[in-house]
């Protein structure tokens, strides 16, 4: 199958699970909305649990690109964790996947794959992919860190330097996922309170 025709399986996945819960999402309804057969849906995902795995790695990976992008964005040390943690505000609230993956709290409205790989004899490489392992918490905090040090961090950079980056990323990220599960006050709550932690923390620069 072409990547366009998984892409809008995977969407009329997620436009189902917005209407209802994962549980009441029928495969035939999904593959009806696409505009693909049933079979073509089995023979891309495997299963529903397949589809579930995919939707759920899609989703980390599109938080994980925009934590990149914010990272790339122009500004000092300091305002581009401040955009990545807005963008992981921002992201987390306006999507409940990625709230999920990123907090590990799971409703029963969501489909919730265990985390750890499970058996593939899928032929699409992008199935295989997702039959592996899906990140935890710990796990896309730490790859937003390590990002953070490789495109902040520079060449020359001490490694004293990269562990302060790391810590300041890791400390904007967090303070970001506890104002997913306590908003701040005002409009511009998370904003601000990242940029008041990292005035107090050493960036490497």
């Amino acid at each position: 199958m072409m990547p366009a025709a998984r892409e809008s399986l995977l969407d009329a996945a997620f436009s189902a699970l917005a209407l209802r819960p994962w549980a009441a999402v029928r495969m035939v309804d999904v593959a009806v909305a696409a505009g693909v057969s049933r079979q073509t849906l089995y023979n891309e995902f495997g299963s529903k649990e397949g589809l579930a795995r995919a939707l759920v790695r899609r989703e980390a990976d599109g938080y994980l690109a925009g934590a990149e992008r914010a990272l790339a964005v122009h500004g000092d040390i300091r305002e581009r964790l401040t955009a990545t943690a807005e963008w992981t505000y921002s992201a987390a609230q306006g999507n409940p996947l990625v709230r999920a993956v990123l907090t590990g709290c799971w409703s029963e409205r969501l489909p919730s794959p265990t985390l750890s790989a499970v058996p593939s004899s899928s032929a699409v490489p992008a199935q295989r992919r997702a039959d592996g392992p899906l990140p935890s918490p710990a796990d896309l905090v730490g790859a937003v860190r390590d990002r953070a040090v490789a495109v902040l961090g520079g060449p020359g950079a001490a490694r004293s330097d990269a562990g302060e980056l790391a810590r300041s990323c890791e400390l904007a990220v967090r303070l970001a996922l506890s104002c997913v599960a306590a908003p701040p006050a005002g409009e511009n709550g998370v904003t601000d309170l990242v940029r008041a932690a990292l005035q107090r923390q050493p960036t490497g620069q």
